[in-house]
């Protein structure tokens, strides 16, 4: 599933759709990306390793191996320009090497066996004070050897009943071009090829968050993702129970993604908080899922925490998905990527946070005058098992900055 899930549970505070477009940072995040719009600077530096294997394979028909190693490095840094605006600078590298994406050739050369995806994000923030409410803008990119991604974002949220509510609305477009990389042997004047190198995605968000009572926080939101283009991956094989030879999977050239989630923080005392989280996510490939979550966290003392969680995901196959040599010739759409097969998978772990009260330690960076506060730690373990038989494990690492005035 390439780099869909290296990201799955690292910091997991934003929980995505059920089969978003690749992305090896797509839930790449922290309480850091949000630092708010005070005096300090905050820094965030974070690394991942995430490592699968399986052997269903997109890349030869849905057999063959799935053995993928991945290696994330990020830095986000929230610098407050004034005291209502403010600058959130994020990006980042994945180096990965991929032993199915080797199989598009037999030369060993195919662009993506070891290959590197820099990201990069830039959003600005403006708090309008008499109106208690907030606006935003963003813009960003991304770039892999096969595909070149370009984003840009708009959002506004306002706060009521003094704080206890705030609704969001957000809306987000992707640009992105693909190099059209094609298996060896389809390199011939009679595979058919995909009529662009295009897709577009876009998506409209509406989260309303309201404090319950003192012990009970929610938060419900839906979202409406329509993509259009290029929706296949150029360089998966699809083979039929009617010949021999494969051709390039073929999917309809637009989806609509409906995604809706309820998370609740249950805050049995101030040393221990219950966070759950429930989806349903449903898409015109076919695609139905239901995804739900626990997390238990609690304080060993006022600056230690630990949280052990646990994610159950379902999903219903696409209608245009079959095993290796079970599509037929007379099929408009089809493919062997078993993420869009139909499935469930299980990911635990357990993760470590430590932010002492005065820091744990300061040092002089870049500046004589101010110094730089090294803040917090938090450590992150996932396993992650598919009835497909895919399995991946991930650890994270996040350390928290600030720089003092």
């Amino acid at each position: 599933m390439r780099l869909q899930l290296i990201m799955l549970a690292l910091f997991g505070v934003i929980e995505t759709f059920g089969q978003s477009t690749n992305s090896a940072s797509s839930e790449i995040n922290s309480s850091a990306t949000h630092t708010g719009s005070g005096t300090a600077v905050e820094a965030n530096f974070l690394f991942g390793y995430y490592q699968q294997d399986g052997d269903h394979s997109a890349v030869t028909g849905g057999i063959g191996t799935e053995e993928l190693k991945d290696r994330d490095f990020r830095f986000i840094i929230n610098i407050p320009l004034d005291s209502v605006q403010s600058l959130n600078v994020n990006a980042g590298i994945n180096y990965y090497t991929s032993a199915s994406t080797d199989n598009i050739d037999t030369k060993v050369s195919s662009a993506s066996h070891h290959d590197a995806r820099t990201q990069f994000y830039l959003n600005y923030s403006r708090a309008l004070a008499k109106s208690g409410s907030a606006i935003s803008l963003g813009w960003g990119g991304s770039v892999e050897s096969d595909y070149i991604s370009t984003s840009i974002s708009a959002s506004w949220s306002k706060s009521f009943q003094q704080g206890n509510r705030q609704f969001d609305l957000a809306g987000q477009a992707f640009f992105d071009h693909w190099v059209l990389i094609i298996p060896e042997e389809l390199r011939v004047p009679e595979t058919e090829l995909p009529s662009t190198n295009r897709r577009r995605s876009y998506s409209l968000s509406a989260i309303l968050q309201q404090v319950i009572n003192p012990r009970l926080q929610a938060s419900f939101s839906a979202e409406l993702v329509y993509q259009t283009g290029l929706l296949s991956t150029p360089f998966h094989r699809v083979y039929f129970v009617e010949q021999d030879t494969a051709k390039i999977e073929k999917l309809p050239a637009s989806r609509f993604k409906i995604p809706f989630s309820v998370r609740l923080n249950y805050f049995l005392s101030d040393f221990a908080v219950i966070r759950t989280f429930f989806r349903y996510y449903h898409d015109d490939f076919g695609i139905d899922a239901f995804t739900t979550s626990i997390e238990p966290r609690a304080k060993l003392n006022p600056f230690l925490s630990v949280y052990p969680f646990y994610r159950f995901h379902t999903q219903r196959s696409a209608s245009y998905f079959a095993p290796y040599k079970q599509h037929r010739l007379d099929e408009k759409y089809y493919t062997s990527d078993y993420d869009l097969s139909q499935f469930e998978s299980h990911s635990f772990g357990i993760g470590l946070y430590w932010s002492p009260l005065h820091g744990i330690s300061r040092f002089k960076l870049f500046s004589k005058k101010y110094p730089t506060l090294f803040k917090s730690i938090d450590i992150r373990y996932t396993h992650y098992n598919r009835s497909d038989g895919l399995s991946s494990n991930l650890i994270g690492l996040d350390l928290g900055f600030s720089r003092l005035k």
